[in-house]
């Protein structure tokens, strides 16, 4: 298994993900707590378990959770939630390592 914790910032709205592939890493099965409604009202509608290279192998805009918040999140197109959910995953799926990443703010 695999587990993050998304801190996405000023808005305080914290998501933890554990992402659990099946022996092939062709499925992965995704528990996420959020305390964002959107986040929260998205994994009720679609599900928890997925298709590994589609969910995780797509190009930008291109995977069930980016064509859901297209059409049912808040405008907020740099919340990282989404790249969390989709970082933990490839992590579980042995899609790509484990590591953290940032985005810092440089105050000269």
């Amino acid at each position: 298994m695999t587990k993050v914790k998304i801190d996405p910032g000023i808005c305080g709205l914290t998501t933890t993900v554990e992402a659990q592939a099946d022996e092939d890493l062709l499925e992965v099965t995704l528990t996420v707590h959020s305390d964002c409604e959107a986040v929260t009202k998205m994994m009720e509608e679609l599900g928890d378990t997925f298709e590994a290279m589609p969910l995780c192998l797509s190009t930008p805009g291109d995977n069930p959770l980016a064509e859901y918040s297209k059409a049912n999140f808040p405008v907020h197109a740099s919340c990282p939630v989404l790249s969390g959910i989709l970082k933990c995953a490839e992590v579980e799926c042995e899609l790509a390592l484990p590591k953290d990443s940032s985005i810092t703010f440089v105050h000269d």
